[in-house]
């Protein structure tokens, strides 16, 4: 009797249950060149190639057929939650630095987080870099 009992109530715990209660540890993934307000900040017009590596890094993506532009992307995956990627382009003429586009904008990093973003992708004005 009491085996009948014990069966009836494992009968009533299915496997999907179980799973629901066991939730395995994910790791955050992140990928590619981190870059920030603060080092978008630091980019000027008219910069070498050398300067703008030294600012943010070096680029992802340097595609051999559009050498003038290089890419920075970075991808974070939250161990549960949705994906978030960031793009930054760079665009030299002559060898130095002429526009930036992405959804990075120069700036204070904490303002940022105050305001709302209503656009993602954007072009960002430089100003020209003091002449030596």
């Amino acid at each position: 009797m009491a085996a009948v009992a014990a069966f009836g109530l494992s009968a009533g715990c299915s496997i999907s249950s179980l799973t629901d209660q066991i939730n395995p540890y994910r790791i955050d993934v992140r990928q590619g060149n981190y870059v920030d307000q603060e080092m978008v900040a630091r980019l000027k017009k008219g910069m070498t190639r050398e300067q703008v590596r030294f600012a943010l890094g070096t680029p992802l993506i340097v595609d051999v057929f559009h050498s003038d532009r290089w890419d920075y992307v970075y991808r974070f995956q939250p161990g549960r939650g949705e994906p978030q990627q960031r793009t930054l382009s760079v665009f030299f003429v002559s060898d130095r630095l002429d526009r930036v586009e992405g959804d990075i904008e120069p700036g204070d990093a904490q303002a940022a987080t105050a305001a709302p973003q209503a656009e993602r992708s954007r072009v960002v004005e430089i100003a020209p870099a003091a002449e030596d």
